[in-house]
């Protein structure tokens, strides 16, 4: 009695999530590049859950996998590399997303479970493989591929570093609020012929020659002051955190006073 044997095909657990379209595009870019770049070439493969039969315009995410083991990556090489990329991408479809990999680096992406790589080989399609792509994807089906504890610690310490960033965020918002007032007052200057001025001056001289004019109402150079205060206190540390409310009072002031400086340019004859 001869035993029957069966092939795995792991492709079409993911491949049936896709558009045909993306796939098409996938394949011909793979055709292309793997033609120009032969075994520099280790792997191309379809991920990204965003393109699962969505009928939106969306990107087609792509990942090459470079060979760093046995080809010397000169700077020369990737720039070459990188200017066939950009021509693909331009002949073939401006929704692909290429985001490129040295074989070594997701080799430690996957030793660690590192959430990037796990998602990648969750959802990739590989659409050219050297035998090492589907190899891992089995791995990861069968449960092998679990995160190291250094990677626990690595992800939990971001987390921290993106939550204190966030306070800078805030803190970056309001300067943008600031220069929004900055860019409009200098708008309404120049609609007078006037020069505009640094930011330090900018409150006197809307004053001086909007405000005593009569053109606009005195609170909006008190505005104008207030943003540069504001800007001032940012600069030297005195201000360190922005909350929310604050950020959303700040942010209807400089509405108010930009779409005012819009009606006084529109106007002005």
């Amino acid at each position: 009695m001869e035993a029957e044997i069966k092939e795995k095909d792991l492709d079409n657990r993911n491949k049936s999530q896709y558009p045909d379209d993306d796939l098409k595009h996938a394949y011909r870019f793979s055709a292309e590049l793997t033609r120009e770049m032969g075994n520099f070439v280790k792997g191309i493969i379809l991920f990204g859950s965003r393109a699962r039969k969505s009928k939106e315009a969306h990107d087609i995410d792509i990942l090459v996998i470079i060979d760093d083991v046995s080809i010397f990556v000169s700077r020369e090489f990737v720039q070459t590399y990188r200017i066939i990329v950009q021509n693909l991408v331009g002949k073939i479809s401006k929704r692909l997303h290429v985001t490129t990999f040295k074989y070594t680096s997701f080799w430690e992406f996957v030793r660690s479970g590192d959430p990037i790589a796990i998602n990648i080989l969750r959802d990739g399609v590989p659409i050219a493989d050297r035998e090492f792509f589907r190899p891992l994807q089995l791995l990861l089906y069968q449960g092998r591929i679990r995160p190291s504890q250094e990677s626990v610690w690595n992800y939990y310490s971001k987390s921290s570093q993106t939550l204190h960033g966030s306070k800078f965020r805030m803190i970056s918002a309001v300067m943008d609020l600031y220069w929004a007032v900055i860019d409009a007052s200098h708008a309404a200057l120049m609609r007078i012929n006037e020069i505009p001025p640094s930011p330090a001056h900018v409150a006197d001289m809307i004053n001086e020659k909007l405000v005593k004019a009569g053109l606009i109402e005195k609170k909006y150079a008190n505005t104008a002051k207030k943003f540069y205060d504001l800007s001032k206190k940012v600069e030297y540390r005195e201000i360190k955190e922005i909350s929310g409310k604050d950020y959303d009072r700040y942010f209807a002031e400089a509405e108010e006073y930009i779409k005012r400086l819009r009606r006084f340019i529109e106007e002005y004859k």
